[in-house]
């Protein structure tokens, strides 16, 4: 996952609190951090989106392949 896949996944997922849980919800999985700041640390979006979704209760349906634009069709 790149971090504009997180940034889509995290947008499609949560809507208009998005930039609010990105920057204020403390991530017990990841050092007690939020995600910007596991991000700035170097914590790969794949792992930083996991964590996210674990602590929000995200079923695990919705967490795999989120973020990804459909391929180009020819």
């Amino acid at each position: 996952m790149r971090r504009s896949e997180f940034q889509r996944a995290v947008a499609a997922e949560f809507g208009g609190r998005s930039s609010a849980l990105v920057n204020d919800l403390v991530l017990p999985g990841l050092g007690d951090r939020t995600a910007a700041e596991a991000l700035d640390a170097g914590i790969p979006p794949r792992e930083v989106w996991l964590a996210l979704c674990i602590e929000t209760d995200v079923p695990e349906s919705r967490r795999h392949g989120a973020g990804r634009l459909e391929p180009r069709r020819s």
